[in-house]
């Protein structure tokens, strides 16, 4: 979990069902006692969480999705993320940057088309500055949340047996 990446995933090929997968995370789920909790979601989506009581801001989650193959095995897919309510944030975050740096750039280039001055451009370094700010508070929310991240995926590994690698 030591990567650049925001939000790590992977893919698994399983030779079980769709169905039986549900049901051993289901089971799983409630003989957790490392913290974790679930919800198993219809149309074969599992989601697991931190227990809400070592949850924190940075908390990471894990969405599971598991498709049938013609072979009878099932791809299951898997992604950490942290909440939904954070993620929204830095993708707000990043729009409302996008959106200014457009408008400052069409302004400034207007002025210059014009023969005007342009201060307004030396609002760009600026912007480019505090996407860089979103981006390394990410990162290091994400380091925050790695060792939560970690006991997630010791818990898929240990529901299904197998050594899963994060892509």
């Amino acid at each position: 979990m030591t990567s650049i990446r925001i939000r790590p995933r992977f893919q698994q090929r399983i030779t079980r069902s769709p169905e039986s997968l549900m049901q051993l995370f289901e089971q799983q789920l409630i003989a957790c006692e490392n913290g974790c909790v679930g919800s198993i979601i219809p149309e074969n989506h599992v989601l697991i969480q931190i227990n809400s009581s070592e949850r924190h801001f940075w908390s990471p989650q894990l969405w599971l999705t598991f498709d049938s193959e013609s072979d009878g095995s099932t791809l299951m897919r898997g992604l950490y993320g942290p909440s939904p309510s954070v993620w929204t944030l830095f993708i707000f975050g990043y729009g409302a940057l996008g959106v200014a740096a457009l408008f400052i750039t069409l302004a400034g280039l207007s002025q210059l088309n014009l023969d005007m001055s342009a201060p307004i451009l030396w609002a760009l370094p600026i912007i480019f500055s505090l996407a860089l700010g979103i981006y390394i508070t990410a990162q290091m929310g994400q380091k925050l949340g790695a060792q939560q991240t970690f006991e997630l995926h010791q818990f898929l590994e240990t529901t299904l047996d197998e050594k899963i690698s994060i892509h």
